[in-house]
């Protein structure tokens, strides 16, 4: 039974799609997520220095057979698009994006905002497929077509959780 959370249920969706390895850079957001990945003997995951580091070792084990996911906040989204346009992209590698969005509904870091307002142009301009997750009942879904299309056209795909979906960072 999966749990109706929506890191519950990302969580069991990529179970389902013997999506293995995860990679990580440590976000506040993401850790009901993370903490659930590393409590299951199925998953091999791991913190990474950079997103794009996260993005090369999830290539690399598609080349050996393997099904990785990049879990990352917005502002990591600012490091990418080079990694992203010379790698997955041109080589057809279904590299899966989970990133938490930060930078709006009352963000106070204006470093924040500014990459948030450009990830889904930056993705727009290279073809890559992007969903933003906001509702619960669409979570397992649209979390479920992205991964079957991204391994169907060997084409990475990028997956949003909306603050209006996780509840997003909490300041004090």
């Amino acid at each position: 039974m999966t749990e109706a959370t929506w890191h519950g249920i990302i969580h069991a969706t990529l179970k389902a799609h013997d999506v293995k390895l995860v990679t990580y850079v440590p976000d506040n957001v993401l850790r009901p997520l993370i903490e659930r990945i590393h409590a299951d003997d199925f998953f091999t995951a791991f913190t990474c220095t950079r997103e794009e580091e996260a993005v090369g070792i999830v290539s690399g084990a598609w080349m050996g057979g393997m099904r990785g996911v990049v879990l990352m906040q917005t502002s990591g989204f600012a490091t990418l698009p080079n990694v992203l346009a010379s790698l997955p992209v041109p080589f057809q590698i279904p590299v899966l994006l989970i990133v938490s969005e930060r930078g709006t509904l009352g963000e106070f870091n204006i470093g924040q905002a500014m990459v948030a307002r450009t990830m889904r142009p930056v993705l727009d301009s290279i073809a890559m497929e992007h969903h933003t997750l906001s509702r619960l009942d669409e979570v397992e879904f649209i979390v479920d077509r992205s991964i079957r299309q991204a391994v169907a056209t060997q084409q990475p795909a990028c997956l949003i959780l909306s603050p209006l979906l996780t509840g997003g960072k909490v300041f004090k």
